[in-house]
């Protein structure tokens, strides 16, 4: 029984050893093959990640969950740096801009950092557009930074309250001990095609734009730190939007909402169909047909939506 033990004892020493020496090995070749794209700048002796292309009006592009830079650059950035001077920006945990603290940060927390970083850059009204889980950052950012922006277009952007339980693997590793033996062994083991099915669920019903896997990185959202953050955002994703409804009523610049109809990750009608009548003059484009990335495969739409804002901002 003893020399049993020692075995098993050996066998989970050694098992935690090569895990460890393949999640330092895979976020070492992330990095080396997704370096950051941008600039980090300093705000409140903090570092943010920002990539900053074109003149015009400013436009900053907040990012989902499991996201980065990487997301907009792929096509959107190109799309619009004639007409605008578009500021990307890694959220707090995120690419190459650490996270605030471990208890993963709040909506209000990631709003004030990036306005802030907005404004170090030299945008102190920019109009703001955030997909997904960033549309909840840049509701925050128009709540709690009113003076600071000038218009809101959000993208699939969770807004209401919803009923459907966390992901249990959000729940795992967002906890203590999944934090450091579960997220481990993903970073380490987690096989590529697994990731690819993963990204590709994201986009249905449509398809990944041809290379977006290629130069979206998805190690880089596989790193330990990520993962942690990713899950504890977004555990507390929902406690957060209730304490923002209420202030819903207190936006005021131009705001277009664009949401797909067979979007299955956040959902049109208990969102974006909701938050149409909870913002003064909101103005709502239901894409037919569309899912989760109306940024990718909606670009004409959005493209028209932050143009909408511009004019009526008096900013084109």
């Amino acid at each position: 029984m003893g020399k049993a033990l020692l075995i098993i004892g050996f066998i989970l020493i050694a098992f935690v050893a090569v895990t460890l020496w393949r999640a330092n090995a895979r976020e070492a070749a992330a990095e080396k093959a997704y370096p950051p794209e941008g600039q980090t700048i300093e705000v409140k002796g903090y570092k943010v990640h920002a990539v900053v292309r074109g003149e015009g009006p400013d436009l900053v592009l907040i990012h989902g969950a499991s996201g980065s830079t990487r997301d907009y650059t792929h096509t959107l950035v190109a799309q619009l740096e004639s007409d605008y001077r578009v500021i990307v920006l890694d959220r707090p945990g995120f690419g190459y801009t650490p996270r605030l603290h471990k208890d993963g940060e709040s909506l209000e927390e990631q709003a004030a950092l990036l306005s802030a970083a907005a404004a170090e850059l030299g945008a102190d009204r920019p109009i703001v557009l955030g997909q997904s889980f960033g549309g909840a950052v840049a509701l925050a950012w128009a709540v709690h930074h009113p003076d600071t922006i000038s218009g809101l277009v959000l993208l699939a952007a969770p807004s209401n309250i919803w009923s459907t339980p966390i992901d249990p693997l959000y729940r795992a590793t967002s906890s203590f001990l999944g934090a450091h033996l579960l997220v481990p062994i993903l970073t380490a083991w987690v096989p590529k095609s697994y990731v690819a099915n993963a990204l590709e669920g994201v986009f249905e019903p449509q398809a990944a734009p041809v290379g977006y896997a290629r130069h979206f990185g998805p190690g880089i959202t596989l790193r330990r730190k990520t993962m942690v953050v990713n899950a504890r955002q977004r555990v507390r994703l929902l406690p957060d939007i209730k304490a923002l409804i209420p202030r819903y009523g207190e936006i005021s610049v131009p705001t277009e909402l664009l949401h797909g109809d067979v979007d299955t990750i956040v959902g049109l009608s208990i969102h974006s169909e909701l938050l149409v009548n909870q913002i003064a003059h909101a103005n709502l484009t239901v894409l037919k047909g569309i899912g989760h990335m109306p940024q990718h495969v909606s670009q004409p739409e959005v493209l028209s939506a932050i143009s909408r804002v511009a004019s009526r901002a008096r900013l084109q």
